[in-house]
């Protein structure tokens, strides 16, 4: 395995740069908060442009005689295998597959750039008007097919994205046309190439989880929320963090704190900001084990369901576990209809923003581990503090850095204590507006990165 050039050896093509740096801001928003970022197998023509252009702290080279590293034993590090074209020359790509991922973690990630295959003719003509040069794609898979494939092969796509329409400037305007298009219903399955991520599944053993409890006026919730908290079978951290309560909250965590100590390990923290995305991280920045989950004081997310949450990131069907209210029916006056309306709205919204499917957007409950959360404060410092509730800050990294979000139908029940802290109107208009930060930061602006030579 070599150290990849800080610049490409070769002399490259303008239009090749100008695709080589669109593919780069698009894919460093990804690769600049993992740990590594190796290129397997590149083409003989490929001069490592896109590679030299990408953001990560550290870069290598694998070439097909060379032996691929064994990543199986990462736990917390992340590393992305960058594949870049090789898939459309391949004779077997579930077998290429295959034989990598013995050696990968489920920390790791594939990023695949593929071909548009219903756009084969393209790459024939620049060929023969000698626009483009080397071998021509002997494979175009279509991303149906690719799904497929990759499940046998022992992996799931957990992002696809359409990328470059324009491979030149043009004035000024290629940037442009290649950030508007994606948006554009029936134009935006003509783009040149498509980059997909590649989540290897399997199984983790059970680590410990610290459950934080942001509550504010939940006085009558508190000690339910251990009586009823399940027996997850690990080490199991409850993080309570009050906020400006004036029915004698804290009161009752110190209370059941020292009643339950025998239990669990009990933390209790008072806010000196406000807001529940505030509470959220106090209580994370205080956490001690490997799983963060988050239940909400006024328990309409039932605690005995937390169970779900828990096994479902064991059994490694992602490493972002989402509530979803929105499957069964909801008990009595727990969610009203504009809520409910709303809710749906912003969850398919999202949904088209991000490039992954999710259910429910808004639901306080959500799984993560300790330190890809590290890595969401670290994308947050770069892309901006918009989010007073802490629902978005949590799904716009999960989705941009690959994680993997899978959606746990709950059951959502009525309050039994105090008053929602919701006033739907004003806030709908703070979830509108942070929707749209996501749309213009995330679906149409690539990050900047280094020129690709």
């Amino acid at each position: 395995m070599k150290k990849a050039p800080d610049v490409a050896p070769i002399a490259t093509p303008r239009w090749k740069k100008y695709v080589n740096a669109f593919l780069a801001g698009e894919l460093s928003t990804l690769t600049r908060y993992y740990d590594r970022l190796i290129q397997w197998l590149p083409r003989e023509e490929d001069t490592g442009g896109l590679l030299a252009a990408m953001d990560a702290p550290v870069k290598q080279t694998v070439e097909r005689e060379q032996p691929f590293p064994d990543l199986s034993s990462e736990t917390e590090k992340r590393t992305a295998i960058l594949i870049n074209g090789t898939f459309n020359h391949e004779y077997d790509i579930q077998g290429l597959l295959s034989q990598l991922k013995p050696n990968l973690s489920r920390t790791s990630r594939v990023i695949a750039i593929l071909y548009n295959p219903y756009l084969r003719s393209l790459y024939s003509l620049a060929n023969r008007l000698g626009i483009r040069k080397g071998e021509l794609p002997s494979t175009f898979v279509t991303q149906v097919d690719l799904r497929n494939i990759v499940k046998v092969a022992g992996f799931e796509i957990v992002r696809s994205r359409l990328a470059v329409y324009c491979p030149w400037k043009l004035f000024g305007l290629g940037n442009v046309i290649n950030r508007v298009l994606p948006l554009v219903p029936l134009v935006r399955w003509f783009s040149l190439t498509y980059i997909v991520i590649l989540r290897p599944l399997g199984r983790q053993s059970r680590p410990g989880i610290s459950c934080i409890i942001p509550a504010r006026n939940e006085r009558g919730n508190i000690e339910n929320a251990l009586k009823r908290f399940p027996d997850l079978g690990c080490e199991t951290e409850i993080v309570f963090v009050e906020g400006h309560s004036n029915d004698g909250t804290w009161e009752e965590i110190q209370r059941v704190s020292a009643l339950y100590g025998d239990r669990f390990r009990i933390q209790a923290w008072q806010q000196t900001g406000k807001g529940k995305a505030d509470a959220v991280r106090l209580g994370f920045s205080h956490a001690t084990q490997p799983l963060l989950v988050i239940l909400d004081a006024d328990l309409t997310m039932p605690p005995e369901m937390l169970g779900r949450f828990y096994e479902a990131y064991c059994h490694g069907f992602g490493d972002f576990i989402n509530g979803s209210r929105l499957v069964y029916p909801m008990e009595g006056d727990a969610m009203r209809f504009l809520n409910r309306l709303g809710n749906i709205f912003f969850a398919k919204m999202l949904s088209a923003v991000l490039d992954v499917r999710i259910g429910d957007s808004l639901c306080g409950t959500k799984l993560v581990t300790r330190s890809d959360y590290q890595r969401m404060v670290a994308w947050r410092r770069d892309f901006g503090d918009f989010d007073p509730f802490g629902d978005f800050e949590l799904l716009y990294p999960a989705a941009v850095l690959g994680l993997g979000i899978v959606d746990i139908p709950i059951r959502y029940l009525a309050r039994t204590y105090g008053e929602t802290n919701i006033q739907r109107f004003r806030h709908g208009l703070l979830l509108l507006k942070m929707t749209w930060v996501g749309l213009i930061r995330i679906k149409m602006r690539a990050s900047s990165t280094r020129k690709a030579d």
